[in-house]
């Protein structure tokens, strides 16, 4: 009889949460055994998720309480800068625990394994600290990885997500009233992801992010210079042959729309448009942030850790 493992989750109040909350309730191998928010504290899960059945409640959890709990795992999904005191209380107290932290603050730590599994798969040993990419970071690689030893320059990187993706707090970003008709620019240089993906790429690459109207779901416009002139089809076939075999990664011949990719666990990308002189192209990925860009890639990267197969409760 397969081992059922326990998990918990901190930050479930959020956009992300409430998608592994749904996730984990479909899975055959991982139960929910605590779910920790301030806010929620005291009411019952099921009340705030249509996929939960159960009788847990929301509980509100520090650090040492976390720890306490003994899970098998624990999913941070706590906005930046918030990750720290509960890593440390694991390390001290519960140190055999896996963590998934979603936020941005370990994923600059070489002592952490950066999880995104169709790049990073085979640097996997057994890690039991795992950070989850960033959900702009995760359409940018997975844009320009077929094409890294291709490259004459810096990638130069036009996104835009849904306004779930700046949180639940309220701010200008997530303000569907600010955000009618409108497409906002933020962060136009330095931006966090930029500096992910520059890194764990190991090329600079410049990032020009956006929050438009919309709830949910990433546009990625990637505009790639060569080194040698190329042809649509070379290039096409380059990530055919870097995505086969990866069913959350479908390569398509249009441009993939962002209506097309909402809940959905996957990611689309296509576009391949040559420029003139055949050494510039551009391409475009599409993702759901919260899906592929946050909770089914955390779920991947438990899964993988766990010693199940990577896409258990996935659907794809």
């Amino acid at each position: 009889m397969s081992k059922r493992f326990t998990l918990g989750i901190v930050g479930a109040r959020g956009h992300t949460g409430a998608e592994l909350i749904r996730l984990v309730a479909d899975h055959p191998d991982i139960g929910l055994a605590f779910v920790s928010s301030r806010e929620l504290a005291g009411q019952r899960v099921a009340e705030y998720s249509d996929a939960y059945a159960g009788p847990l409640r929301y509980e509100n959890l520090d650090p040492a309480a976390v720890a306490a709990k003994g899970a098998d795992a624990v999913i941070l999904a706590l906005p930046n800068g918030k990750a720290a005191d509960y890593v440390a209380a694991l390390d001290a107290a519960a140190p055999q625990t896996l963590v998934v932290d979603l936020s941005a603050d370990y994923r600059f730590d070489p002592a952490w394994y950066y999880g995104m599994p169709e790049l990073t798969r085979d640097r996997y040993t057994g890690q039991r600290r795992i950070s989850n990419p960033g959900c702009y970071a995760t359409a940018m690689q997975l844009a320009i990885a077929p094409l890294l030893d291709q490259l004459a320059g810096p990638p130069q990187c036009f996104g835009v997500s849904g306004y779930s993706g700046a949180g639940t707090t309220p701010s200008d970003k997530n303000n569907p009233e600010l955000l009618r008709d409108n497409l906002m620019p933020y962060a136009l240089t330095n931006h966090v992801h930029e500096r992910e993906v520059s890194l764990h790429l190991g090329v600079p690459v410049e990032f020009m992010p956006h929050v438009a109207a919309h709830f949910r779901g990433i546009t990625m416009t990637v505009n790639l210079w060569l080194r040698q002139p190329s042809t649509r089809e070379a290039v096409m076939q380059r990530y055919r042959q870097r995505y086969a075999g990866e069913p959350l990664v479908e390569v398509v011949d249009e441009a993939p729309w962002v209506s097309r990719i909402a809940g959905r666990h996957g990611v689309q990308v296509g576009g391949f448009t040559m420029g003139p002189d055949n050494k510039r192209v551009v391409v475009v990925a599409t993702l759901d942030n919260l899906l592929k860009g946050a909770a089914t890639q955390a779920l991947q990267n438990l899964n993988r850790a766990l010693g199940l197969d990577e896409l258990t409760a996935i659907p794809h």
